[in-house]
């Protein structure tokens, strides 16, 4: 059954994994997770794309959130990009698209998920620097500010998923041709731990938490009615990203010790693995399709341009600029509110 593990994760292609006992179980987990992988990618790239179109519908009166939200979006949908190559691949139980296709999924992978990770980073800052340092940092939010910060995330994302570029390959053994991380030395698996779990985890949910522990107190001193709104809007960002990641980092590093370390090689833990493996990675790529209705689709400025797009597609028009200036300054109000109560 080593052969179907390494199917489904190609990340994750070792012949010292063995699921053991597994059996026609795994089969049935195959064709459940392939139906996840499918809904995550009809909806991520549904709401990712959406966000995509009303923002660049709009792109002349984008703000620094608006730039970074676009760009969320983007590496979400790269993130997500690959999915049908894998959905086919768990289903034909061999790796048919070449070498190319190979160390693309891999890259673009890896580059999706930093960068929407690090964008992430970059507006819990920026909503910190706004509430707590509103006068000293108002002149240096503007476009080109954030056109500046996104250039910067992805070059710093392509550089750390420069490893998954090159040595996520094909491979032809006895198990057929596979597609996985197969570095030649193992220094690069030690590298692409601590690059997953340090960087793509604790770090940022260390930022997120000590940014969000200082608004909070700040915010709950505000005569707003919407104070409690926005506080659970806050907690809601840093559980679901905790909960939806840090599964499939746990996966990742057990695999580490089973395949590098030679640790929890027995059955039962194998088997245990296998099945964490399986699920924790669709349950972390569902952040993609949560990050358009966190920091899009609650936001009120957000959904009044989506609406207004929305009403003229289906009646035919395109939104001219008189239009859509016209909706700038009857919303400029909420548009205010918005940014500087963290509805974005």
């Amino acid at each position: 059954m080593n052969e179907t593990k390494e199917y489904i994760y190609p990340d994750y292609n070792d012949d010292s994994f063995s699921p053991c006992a597994l059996g026609s179980e795994l089969d049935f987990y195959i064709m459940l997770i392939t139906v996840l992988y499918c809904l995550v990618f009809i909806l991520g790239f549904i709401g990712n794309a959406l966000v995509v179109s009303v923002l660049v519908r709009y792109r002349y009166q984008a703000t620094l959130t608006d730039i970074c939200l676009v760009n969320l979006a983007v590496s979400d949908l790269l993130f997500i990009a690959t999915l049908p190559l894998h959905i086919h691949n768990a289903l034909v139980k061999e790796w048919t698209h070449g070498g190319f296709w190979c160390h693309f999924s891999g890259g673009s992978k890896s580059t999706g998920f930093f960068c929407s990770i690090f964008i992430l980073v970059v507006m819990t800052v920026d909503r910190y620097v706004v509430i707590l340092h509103s006068a000293k940092v108002a002149k240096y939010r503007t476009v080109g500010t954030g056109v500046a910060l996104t250039v910067v995330v992805w070059l710093l994302s392509l550089c750390i998923s420069m490893p998954a570029f090159i040595f996520t390959k094909a491979t032809d053994d006895s198990h057929g041709i596979g597609c996985g991380y197969n570095p030649d030395n193992k220094v690069w698996n030690v590298y692409n731990i601590l690059a997953n779990s340090v960087v793509g985890l604790v770090l940022p949910l260390l930022v997120m938490v000590l940014c969000y522990s200082r608004i909070i107190p700040v915010l709950m001193r505000m005569r707003s009615s919407k104070k409690h709104r926005i506080v659970k809007l806050i907690v809601a960002i840093v559980v679901v990203f905790f909960l939806l990641w840090t599964p499939y980092n746990i996966s990742v590093f057990l695999n580490f010790l089973q395949s590098d370390l030679d640790l929890l090689n027995d059955c039962n833990s194998s088997n245990n693995l296998t099945l964490l493996l399986v699920f924790s990675e669709p349950l972390a790529l569902s952040h993609c399709c949560l990050n358009p209705i966190i920091y899009a689709f609650l936001g009120q400025k957000f959904m009044r341009r989506c609406k207004l797009l929305l009403r003229q597609c289906i009646s035919g028009m395109t939104p001219s600029r008189r239009d859509s200036d016209n909706f700038a300054k009857k919303s400029s109000v909420v548009v205010r509110s918005s940014e500087s109560s963290l509805v974005m």
